[in-house]
């Protein structure tokens, strides 16, 4: 993982007050992280090795030389961050003099960071580039994203397409944003063939009728709420401490489409990416006094904050599915990263990734997850496999004890549709799975509960946890919890037979439900 920070803009974030700081309370010093630890900018933004010289952007374009000022004891060139004005126009000659870029934005209208939005372009291009899930395109080697809220900045489309050719849809709702979008893609002749600007039709407009999936008519609300449905059949909830969707009807994100009924039928894209409404209100949105960047209602608040908008990119993200190979998004608070990520092993991802984008003092973090079945390792048969693995489940929640997590891993391997023998006095779970039994537990291919209870009977026939009963093709692990101190379970498992039947799929299994278990209970 990468984590940035951008030179240019040391100290002040146009949007910074992502994580506004609140009244001081005592607490403990932080530990300073050592200097190799310390996030740097990415090593492809074109700000890694020199940083802009406002000296020199003033004496080429005399519209920026106003903003520009000096220190009394000769300091270099600094910009009034607190004037919208002056992080506009710093935003238009970066981009015209380091992009090639022609770029406007009205007053009021949210005004991005050059360098802090080109650590995102390349945080998704490294994982493009990865070899965790297989390099399947569907453009004919064409990388085609989708902006959640481009804005009237359209900032990533323009970015992505300059740096790297790649093509986009940038979708929004407002007017304003659209018709400005619009114009900074035309102002660029050499890319707009590669930007498509996308209006979002707004439920608030009226209620739209469309026909479900059994053929009876249903509101644009009433579709959306079959969406979240069918994402909840899909998926095995095993007990975690994710939020309850339901538990707060305020907290629910209630705006326009995101994703569903955005995207078109048959579309396909490598990536979508998001700058999310940070905050409730516009008056949380303003508590930071050291920066002035603008943004409307629309780009800032949203019911329910970052918190909500994610969750329903989850929630559509898990209905569309493989439409696309990454879905990504920014997050501003750290506190919101765990429960987001819990909320995406239970709706069934096969992979998570996040990474720390640093600017100046500020924090922000992104998120990215994939339906795609990741490429299946190849465990040489000469490497001898362990027979015994083990980790520790530290910083449990106080309401979930050995028996929960004896619990949960039964209902994992059972959704695989795997047998399984939980006995509470030994604190220990006997499983026997197949070899499509592991790929569909590590591939997330798994059955919805009341699908497993028909195999219910299959378990009932495991009076004993002798693997001697099952064909020797078989995987026969036990797994067992044992209490450290409070707070911390000791989670091992053991193989029950002397020569692994598939060799690999231990390790890769045990590997994958410390990860499931980690996102589920720790803190």
């Amino acid at each position: 993982m990468f984590r940035v920070q951008n030179p240019e803009e040391k100290v002040r974030n146009c949007e910074s007050n992502a994580a506004p700081k609140l009244a001081k309370m005592p607490s403990k010093k932080k530990r300073r992280r050592p200097e190799s630890e310390r996030p740097t900018i990415h090593p492809r933004n074109k700000y890694s090795e020199t940083r802009p010289d406002f000296a020199l952007l003033a004496s080429l374009y005399p519209s920026f030389e106003p903003f520009v000022f000096y220190s009394h004891d000769g300091g270099r060139p600094r910009i009034d961050w607190t004037d919208f004005n002056a992080t506009r126009e710093l935003t238009r000659v970066l981009l015209l003099h380091d992009h090639a870029l022609n770029w406007w934005i009205p007053d009021g209208q949210l005004c991005p960071t050059v360098p802090n939005r080109s650590n995102y372009i390349h945080w998704i291009e490294d994982l493009l580039a990865s070899d965790i899930i297989p390099k399947t395109n569907a453009s004919g080697g064409n990388v085609r994203g989708f902006d959640i809220g481009t804005g009237a900045n359209c900032i990533y489309p323009l970015l992505g397409a300059s740096l790297l050719g790649w093509s986009f849809v940038g979708s929004d709702v407002t007017e304003v944003a659209l018709e400005w979008a619009e114009k900074n893609v035309k102002n660029n002749p050499h890319i707009s063939q590669l930007i498509e600007i996308r209006k979002v039709e707004s439920c608030e407009d009226g209620p739209s009728m469309e026909k479900s999936h059994d053929g009876e008519s249903v509101s644009c609300e009433s579709k959306i709420e079959l969406s979240a449905c069918a994402v909840r059949e899909e998926v095995d909830p095993l007990p975690s401490a994710s939020f309850d969707l339901h538990s707060d009807a305020n907290k629910r994100y209630n705006g326009p489409p995101i994703l569903l009924d955005v995207v078109r039928d048959g579309e396909r894209f490598d990536f979508c990416m998001c700058n999310p409404p940070f905050f409730e209100t516009m008056e949380e949105a303003g508590l930071n006094p050291k920066t002035s960047c603008g943004g409307t209602p629309e780009e800032m608040i949203c019911s329910g904050g970052e918190k909500a908008f994610i969750t329903r990119i989850i929630e559509d993200s898990a209905v569309l599915k493989q439409s696309f190979r990454w879905y990504t998004s920014m997050v501003g608070r750290k506190s919101n990263l765990k429960s987001l990520t819990a909320k995406l092993w239970e709706v069934g991802v096969t992979i998570v990734k996040t990474t720390e984008f640093v600017q100046g003092q500020t924090c922000r973090w992104g998120l990215a997850w994939s339906f795609v079945p990741p490429v299946r390792k190849i465990v040489s048969l000469h490497v001898a496999e362990k027979n015994v693995m083990s980790f520790m489940l530290e910083g449990l929640q106080r309401q979930f004890s050995a028996i929960h997590i004896l619990q949960s891993v039964e209902s994992l391997f059972r959704s695989s549709g795997a047998a399984c023998k939980l006995n509470t006095s030994s604190f220990t779970v006997d499983i026997t799975a197949s070899n499509d039994h592991c790929d569909a537990i590590l591939k997330n291919e798994l059955q919805p509960l009341d699908e497993v209870s028909s195999c219910q009977h299959v378990q009932e026939t495991l009076n004993n946890s002798s693997c001697s009963l099952h064909p020797s093709n078989n995987l026969c692990i036990r797994v067992s919890v044992f209490q450290q101190i409070p707070g911390t379970l000791l989670v091992k498992g053991s193989l029950q037979q002397r020569d692994n039947p598939i060799p690999g799929a231990f390790s890769s299994i045990f590997q994958k439900l410390e990860e499931v278990l980690r996102y589920k209970f720790c803190r």
